[in-house]
């Protein structure tokens, strides 16, 4: 606490003297109801940083047709995979979760508070930067949980703590956890988990490392997303010891009649079981939860696809989540970003 005695008898006293640890995530709607999609969706892609379409062109297709026609579509997915005991989203728990287990690992140090918030949705970036500075924290250090940046999402994470901060008269000192494509322990956290799902230097399943896919356009304006995902899947290769052929790249949740980066997911699961792979597991790197790009669109309709074109056994792997090994990872990473501050 602060020495507030030359302050004014009416004045609230000022928390001060901690450091906060923000981890941030995509989004979810609140609920699996239409009006709640359409909420979240019309926040998400109203993001220019999202969608690089001329604003006033883009309002109309927003709300006229995508909120309109996509909202019910996605709004089905989401009850596919809702976790109905906790009534909310698995990317909402799971990024719960993270956060309580990295403050365990700070237990014994009462100038850390971690807390979580989604960049879309519920709880905001803006609240819960709010509540960090109330509790003291006059340094915080924002952790947005996308191993690969891109402009679509490590950098509306930025924007949106900057805009936040604008607001501010006493703005804390931040900082911004960087990349960690490839960084040792989310590479290493990464074939931990292969390891106990069994998946080693032999074998015959076909592993497949489908990253969230991004447009063509984007990675031609320099987006550095599609050499990070390259990157994170070679050092993988490299620490399990695994061919190209074993373990092979893909992108998935592409949207519109514009080119996106490829191969794509669901072309590569029907070529794969064509070309007689009948054994194929998927894992997702990029995401740091699981979620409906990952429930839903890989467990179910990717599943569907594969054994539509004739394979027989696909398995999905799940996303590091709260698992020790993630965890682990946080804390590496986490400790070393605040060296200097504690």
């Amino acid at each position: 606490m602060s020495d507030n005695n030359n302050l004014p008898s009416d004045h609230p006293a000022v928390s001060t003297g901690r450091v906060g640890v923000l981890l941030v995530n995509l989004g979810t709607p609140d609920g699996t109801d239409v009006p709640s999609i359409r909420r979240y969706l019309r926040e998400f892609l109203s993001d220019r940083r999202v969608i690089e379409v001329p604003k006033l062109i883009w309002w109309f297709i927003l709300n006229l047709f995508i909120v309109t026609f996509r909202s019910p579509k996605t709004a089905k997915a989401y009850a596919k995979i809702w976790r109905t005991e906790s009534d909310e989203s698995p990317l909402r728990y799971y990024t719960r979760q993270q956060s309580e287990a990295l403050a365990a690992r700070f237990a014994d140090d009462s100038a850390v508070i971690v807390d979580w918030a989604m960049r879309y949705g519920q709880p905001s970036i803006p609240d819960r930067l709010t509540a960090l500075k109330d509790a003291g924290a006059e340094r915080i250090l924002v952790f947005p949980l996308y191993p690969q940046y891109s402009a679509t999402t490590t950098a509306t994470v930025v924007d949106k703590v900057a805009d936040t901060l604008r607001g501010m008269r006493w703005q804390p000192t931040i900082r911004f956890v960087p990349p960690y494509h490839d960084d040792p322990a989310y590479i290493g956290a990464l074939a931990a988990s292969l390891d106990a799902a069994g998946f080693g230097e032999s074998g015959d399943t076909v592993l497949l490392a489908s990253f969230h896919g991004l447009p063509q356009a984007y990675f031609e304006k320099g987006d550095p997303y599609h050499c990070h995902c390259h990157k994170t899947a070679r050092l993988l290769r490299e620490r399990l010891g695994m061919s190209p052929d074993r373990l092979r790249l893909s992108f998935q949740s592409r949207f519109g009649p514009k080119a996106w980066l490829q191969p794509y997911t669901d072309a590569t699961l029907q070529e794969l079981a064509a070309a007689g792979h009948t054994d194929v597991a998927v894992l997702t790197p990029g995401f740091a939860a699981d979620c409906v790009e990952t429930l839903e669109e890989i467990a179910i309709e990717g599943r569907a696809t594969f054994e539509a074109a004739g394979g027989r056994q696909f398995r999905m792997l799940p996303c590091l989540n709260d698992s020790d090994e993630h965890v682990d990872m946080l804390e590496t990473i986490t400790r070393r970003e605040l060296s200097g501050w504690l």
